[in-house]
């Protein structure tokens, strides 16, 4: 497992020509590459609106053909997004802060929108808020011990209602469809009546008692046990949202309430999902204020790490990963890494077994199941949105391949989320950089391995080993299986806030599945990690992949003086650039502030 790009020293070197792979990108199930950022509107905060645009000539209702212009680039660029998500499977929790909120209705219309562009929805509501406020109608107190609520009697009837009028909501929310008014003008207003959202909701989620857990009579609260993978699916292909309350059903007939994040992991886990997604109310910063947009799972295990010793949950999390826990804490606090940084992240998955719950029902930690986010710490948020970020990190060990948590009091946060580069929430993936890192020395032959085909062939510039050598430490490598199957450099030009991009390679036999875009992207945030605010490359043969990458053709003035002294002229290189976009953050273990 790699972290992300280091920010190093700057280094200069000679460096020409590239090669790259074959293919779309995305190899295994990855992503197309974020590219588009709306522009701010007066420094707020703006959202996507899908409305009607007036005629680009005019004063339509969206400020005429700059707004026209934006609206149909917007939908040019989204399209890549709109074709890579489309029959994908989306596990939706809703924090209960946002269901009670006044956003829900947008999230929901949004959920609506991204349902008719063929995503499949599973949506688990919270309930926690609405539950404590029925109980202090009630003159009843919310009692929780550690992740989970305790429920009597009088909290699993508040605890049915809450889920019952919920779902009520939403079913209410998602019937009546895109409004006929915009839709009259494409067609006679009968066909439209059948878009509306099909929602499903059931006995989907088994459950079975908590008990008492030391000395802690839980009552009614319920353990995942079983999701009807089976009902759920035949629901979501028949083109249905499926609404999975927390409410449980145990084989004895009861009801039983529970934790909103342990089911919503293990509807995710056991229906294989492709993202997990948690709404919450906040959004995650660092230390200078700025959004996080992405953390590897391995970050994001770090930072748990750091924060074993203040917080229950993230202990819990450490528990059951490594299970020499809080010890692999240094004396000076900071984590170790087992050497290669991701030694207990290989040695552990978590599992969902349905009949028996999570890892066989030995879950998180002894006597519990699942990955149950509550208690006084989450609703106190002492730690930030911690709790998300454990159950994320929890979730990802188990083969769902993005996480990603958003701040649902922003307009529009999941269409942004999904389709733009860096979006607005935090993403966390296990599979985006894996096995990406700097050269080392011994790496050496396995990069001369990948260049020698290509300069034979002239497509890269011959370099002795010397020369390579000397370039080493501006390379970075992929690594599978102790092989080096792709390498690329990064020669910056901090004078010139520039870097050139060379020798992109991958070896043969891993053409065609995304590595050389892992690469790019990898190389692009190195860039921006120095401070960098564009890259330029020179090529012979390779101009049509660049391009659709984002490179645009450029003049040799563009070019840093610095290198301009050193191109071979004679070799009829092309020049080409790319802007790189706003710097945006990057997490370490000492530098997260959630809020």
């Amino acid at each position: 497992m790699a972290s992300s790009p280091p920010a190093a020293t700057a280094r200069v070197a000679a460096a020409e020509g590239v090669s790259t792979t074959k293919g779309s990108r995305g190899g295994g199930g990855a992503e197309p590459a974020r590219s588009l950022r709306l522009p701010p509107s007066n420094g707020t905060r703006r959202g996507v609106r899908c409305s009607a645009v007036g005629n680009p000539g005019g004063g339509g209702g969206c400020g005429g053909a700059a707004a026209g212009e934006e609206f149909v680039g917007f939908f040019r660029e989204a399209w890549p997004y709109i074709r890579g998500h489309r029959g994908s499977t989306f596990v939706v929790v809703i924090s209960s802060e946002v269901v009670s909120g006044p956003h829900f209705d947008g999230i929901l219309q949004d959920i609506s929108l991204l349902h008719g562009l063929g995503i499949q929805f599973v949506l688990v509501p919270g309930t926690h808020v609405q539950i404590d406020k029925l109980l202090t109608e009630r003159g009843r107190m919310a009692k929780y011990v550690g992740q989970y609520r305790v429920t009597d009697s009088d909290s699993l009837e508040a605890a049915m209602e809450a889920a019952g009028r919920i779902r009520l909501t939403i079913e209410a929310k998602l019937s009546p469809g895109p409004p006929m008014l915009n839709l009259r003008r494409h067609g006679t207003i009968g066909r439209w009546h059948g878009l509306v959202d099909n929602v499903a909701s059931g006995n989907f989620l088994g459950a079975k008692r908590r008990g008492v857990v030391n000395g802690i009579d839980y009552g009614f609260t319920g353990e995942v046990k079983k999701i009807d993978i089976s009902r759920i699916k035949e629901r979501l292909d028949s083109e249905s949202i499926v609404v999975v309350s927390n409410m449980g059903y145990s084989s004895s007939g009861e009801v039983l309430n529970c934790n909103t994040y342990e089911v919503a992991t293990a509807c995710a886990l056991a229906i294989e999902a492709d993202k997990l997604i948690c709404i919450v109310d906040g959004q995650i910063f660092d230390e200078h204020g700025r959004a996080i947009h992405f953390m590897s799972l391995e970050e994001a295990d770090m930072l748990i790490r750091k924060r074993a010793k203040q917080s229950d949950i993230a202990a819990n999390y450490v528990k059951v990963v490594d299970e020499e826990g809080i010890s692999h804490l240094h004396e000076d606090g900071e984590p170790s890494l087992n050497g290669n940084g991701s030694g207990h992240l290989d040695a552990y998955a978590t599992s969902f077994k349905n009949g028996l719950g999570f890892n066989n029902g030995n879950g998180i930690y002894s006597g519990e199941q699942g990955f149950a986010i509550g208690g006084e710490e989450r609703l106190g948020r002492s730690n930030g949105y911690l709790s998300e970020l454990a159950a994320a990190a929890f979730v990802c060990h188990g083969g769902v391949q993005r996480v990603h948590i958003i701040d649902g009091t922003v307009d529009g946060s999941l269409l942004l989320e999904l389709f733009t580069r860096d979006g607005t929430g935090t993403m966390i993936a296990r599979d985006v950089y894996e096995g990406t890192r700097i050269a080392r020395e011994e790496d050496l032959l396995g990069i001369r391995k990948i260049l020698r085909p290509l300069e034979e062939s002239g497509v890269l510039v011959k370099r002795t080993d010397k020369e390579l050598l000397e370039a080493l430490e501006s390379f970075y490598v992929v690594q599978r299986d102790g092989s080096i199957i792709a390498c690329a450099a990064l020669f910056p030009f901090p004078e010139d806030k520039s870097g050139e991009v060379a020798a992109i390679a991958v070896s043969e036999e891993c053409r065609g599945k995304g590595q050389g875009d892992k690469l790019l992207d990898y190389i692009e945030k190195a860039a921006m990690a120095l401070g960098l605010e564009k890259l330029f490359l020179l090529t012979t043969r390779t101009a049509d992949w660049f391009v659709r990458r984002g490179f645009s053709e450029c003049s040799i003035e563009s070019i840093p003086e610095q290198r301009r002294k050193r191109i071979n002229l004679s070799r009829g290189s092309k020049y080409y650039i790319k802007q790189l976009q706003p710097k945006h953050a990057r997490v370490t273990p000492n530098n997260i502030i959630a809020r």
